[in-house]
């Protein structure tokens, strides 16, 4: 073949060449910019964020507190309610919690309650104090109702080596109202006794003195007394309205106490595992129920009957 019939041949290959280099160098682009069907479905399906994952809530025109109004159309007083509405519910893991746990304990506190002709709303007091465990403070507080030994004593119950009745809920929850009853002859006011509650009668009294106000809501307090009363507030809110709240536990989610037998006891028991064994339950179980017994034995002075709990 003649040399000069091989150039035609020689430019068209060279054009080839130049043309397949610019395909690819132009692809990615190309692909980038112009999504496949596939790529389109993938973004259509993908869900949306949503724009409601912090809710804001709405805050009871009235409220009361032991039949007493809070003023709701104050606006502080209303900004420090919603402080801890929200604290506590989206505080979420404590309050599920604080839900499931009350169904042991609230029908008997408020029955005690309603005994001792203490209003109702004061069980809330007992959660703010303690959320329904028998936890002690660094003050040396103690119990559901965080009771102080020298109050404690002063209200009939029984603190030693062996027994803390500040940890028998009955019995504490009937000096408690003993106390808040006789705060209120003092105060004649249920949300002052409240109050007193967290920082003493003394104490209360001397700031209304010292203010030239009588009414919690006008008084300037501490940080810890003046959140004190919208704690319970919050407790109240939330528990009557858990599904505003975005709280939906059915009746099985709530927890259970057993059944009990009740033991009466009169004399010294020098070991309470071998008595709990022998009495057909455990040691655990003795604690569990009974926290007020302090000890690993129980000493029982003359003429002295206790009551011991431990499930059927």
């Amino acid at each position: 073949m003649n040399k000069s019939h091989l150039v035609p041949l020689y430019i068209l290959i060279v054009l080839c060449l130049a043309m397949a280099s610019y395909a690819i160098w132009r692809t990615p682009d190309e692909v980038t910019t112009v999504p496949g069907v596939a790529d389109v479905q993938l973004l259509e399906t993908m869900p949306i964020p949503s724009r409601d994952t912090v809710r804001l809530f709405d805050i009871p025109k009235e409220l009361t507190f032991a039949g007493e109004k809070v003023p709701l159309e104050i606006e502080d007083v209303k900004e420090r309610l919603e402080r801890e509405i929200y604290v506590n519910a989206y505080w979420q893991s404590n309050m599920i919690l604080l839900m499931k746990r009350s169904s042991k304990f609230l029908p008997e506190i408020e029955l005690w309650l309603k005994e001792n002709g203490v209003p109702d709303d004061f069980k809330y007091l007992a959660m703010a104090e303690s959320a329904l465990m028998n936890v002690a403070s660094p003050a040396g507080a103690k119990g559901f109702w965080q009771i102080l030994e020298s109050t404690g004593k002063e209200y009939g119950l029984e603190i030693s080596k062996d027994v803390d009745e500040r940890y028998h809920l009955e019995k504490a929850t009937y000096a408690a109202a003993k106390y808040l009853n006789k705060a209120h002859a003092k105060f004649r006011d249920w949300t002052a006794v409240a109050a007193s509650y967290n920082m003493g009668q003394s104490g209360f009294a001397r700031r209304q003195d010292d203010q030239l106000a009588l009414n919690y809501y006008d008084l300037y307090l501490n940080d810890e007394t003046s959140r004190y009363l919208f704690r319970i507030l919050a407790f109240k809110v939330i528990f009557e309205n858990p599904g505003e709240f975005g709280f939906h536990l059915r009746e099985s989610d709530y927890y259970e106490n057993p059944n009990f037998k009740f033991i009466k006891v009169n004399s010294d028991i020098k070991n309470l595992a071998n008595w709990a064994k022998q009495h057909g339950s455990t040691y655990k179980d003795l604690k569990l129920y009974n926290p007020w017994l302090r000890d690993k034995d129980l000493n029982v002075k003359r003429g002295k009957t206790y009551e011991i709990m431990l499930p059927e």
